[in-house]
């Protein structure tokens, strides 16, 4: 595959705080850590793309244009860290609602749409979320992941390490671990 590198990070619990169904700008908080993790991965020349799940669209409880007001205001909040995402994709399916598809993660279309449309190498990527299945891609597509290991979830790190996979207290730790992109 050609072209570079990127970092897919998930949304929710890895750059901020999840209420539940979060659809509403004025409630998007940022994790710690977020600003200055993002901000040091673009400055060592990684592109940034947001994959996330977004089940409240299957089930009834926002639309596509809640998702996209959502993340303009994260993109807003971090504007001034000089963080920019070059793309931000989301699966709106739920096996209960809409039935099984592919691009719910751990699924791979979205990765592999992203590729397509940015001309990502996604062998030289990393995949890094608070969560297993967002990270799990990594091993389909042979890029590396990053887990952002949580307290209340000892049993996810511990899969994640089994795997092969990093895991990292927040966004920050991950840039260290990344180091500088690949031309």
């Amino acid at each position: 595959m050609t072209g570079r590198g990127a970092v897919f990070l998930d949304r929710d619990d890895t750059l901020v705080e999840d209420p539940g169904y979060l659809h509403q700008p004025d409630r998007v908080v940022l994790l710690p850590g977020v600003a200055h993790g993002l901000g040091a991965m673009s400055r060592a020349g990684w592109p940034l793309v947001v994959v996330s799940n977004q089940s409240g669209i299957a089930r009834g409880h926002y639309g596509p244009e809640a998702v996209a007001a959502v993340m303009r205001r994260i993109e807003d909040l971090l504007a001034p860290s000089g963080v920019r995402f070059l793309g931000h994709y989301f699966c709106p399916h739920h096996p209960a609602f809409s039935g099984p598809c592919g691009c719910r993660k751990p699924g791979v279309e979205l990765f592999e749409r992203a590729a397509r449309d940015l001309l990502l190498d996604l062998t030289a990527s990393w995949y890094v979320g608070d969560r297993l299945h967002d990270v799990l891609p990594a091993l389909r597509l042979g890029g590396r992941g990053l887990l952002l290991a949580r307290a209340d979830r000892p049993d996810e790190a511990q899969q994640a390490a089994a795997l092969g996979f990093g895991c990292v207290a927040d966004l920050a730790a991950a840039a260290s671990e990344l180091g500088p992109a690949r031309p």
